[in-house]
């Protein structure tokens, strides 16, 4: 006759979930008291759920995010990390999504399997598990609640993560601006890990990076205006005091000899009211100084490029520059 083992460290138990947020696994169970008769015997009466393979809630609820993150940490044991778009959610360079799968990462030699998303009594338990595998495991991971790659090796590999090389640079522009991730970061990991794709690309990304490039706007603009029509090189986050305040101009071709400012305007940031102020004011100043100045944002750029650059050239020879080209794109 096969007998039940139930007799569960009830204190052991309640701590354990509570620091989990209510999840916890099949060998924890074991190790408080528990076996799989039992286990089984909780899940029949709806009393908890199962998240993933050897992984429980206990309850029937739907789990909030970090409850989600942890269960998936404990489906991969104790050699896993979060990575990629997870990771990436985490360092708050892009936003959490709640049915999202968790990307993890793993040691090269481990055979941990993907876990499909599971559904419960209200619906979605979890919404799965994507597994990745690297060689550089112990360099790219650190020491954070709940355990991850680094902001750099995220950037990284979610910028080799994409098929297309001009996409796989704007990632790299748009994470490492919204994770604030040092150029100079960046560079150093590229060297300890080079990547399999995309390489060239991505270290001429980091250098426009260093010149002073910060947004996807502005790697759009360097890379889709400026080189793409043989523009003269521009200075980047060049400083003009305003009001006694120290600005930077996005795009200066004082330098080619005609002092034309290209400002590019985000979407977001540069529709504060505050900002939306304070760039009035450095327009103002420019004109008074004689500078003449553009602006541009995201649908000029991204839609129409050879227009903008069009227009750059037009007043760029009105400064006496000579030169510029028509692109692959140009009509």
């Amino acid at each position: 006759m096969t007998t039940t083992r139930d007799a569960v460290d009830e204190a052991a138990f309640l701590a354990t979930v509570h620091a989990q947020l209510g999840v916890i696994s099949r060998s924890q169970l074991i190790g408080l008291g528990l076996d799989d008769h039992a286990i089984a015997h909780r899940l029949r009466q709806r009393r908890w759920q199962r998240v993933l393979h050897r992984v429980y809630a206990v309850h029937t609820g739907p789990l909030i995010r970090p409850a989600i993150l942890e269960a998936a940490l404990l489906y991969i044991g104790p050699e896993g990390a979060l990575s990629h778009d997870t990771a990436a959610h985490e360092w708050g360079m892009l936003r959490a999504v709640d049915d999202a799968p968790v990307h993890v990462t793993v040691p090269y030699s481990r055979s941990t399997t993907p876990q499909p998303a599971t559904w419960g009594p209200f619906g979605l338990a979890h919404p799965g598990v994507v597994v990745h595998r690297s060689r550089a495991f112990a360099h790219v991971v650190v020491e954070a609640d709940p355990p991850r790659t680094s902001s750099a090796d995220t950037v990284l590999d979610l910028a080799v993560a994409e098929l297309d090389g001009r996409d796989a640079a704007r990632r790299l522009v748009a994470l490492a601006s919204a994770g604030r991730v040092p150029t100079g970061v960046l560079l150093a990991r590229m060297e300890l890990r080079r990547p399999r794709r995309h390489g060239r690309l991505l270290r001429e990304t980091l250098q426009l990076m260093t010149d002073g490039v910060q947004s996807a706007l502005e790697h759009r603009y360097a890379v889709d205006v400026e080189a793409a029509h043989r523009l003269p090189r521009a200075t980047r986050q060049s400083p003009v005091v305003v009001d006694g305040v120290t600005l930077f101009e996005d795009v200066d071709y004082t330098a080619s000899g005609v002092p034309l400012v290209v400002r590019l305007d985000g979407r977001k940031y540069h529709s504060l009211p505050g900002v939306v102020f304070r760039d009035r004011r450095r327009d103002n100043a420019a004109e008074l100084a004689g500078r003449p100045r553009l602006v541009y944002g995201w649908d000029e750029v991204a839609k129409d490029p050879c227009g903008v650059a069009d227009e750059v050239t037009e007043v760029l020879a009105r400064g006496g520059w000579t030169g510029g080209a028509r692109c692959g794109r140009c009509p």
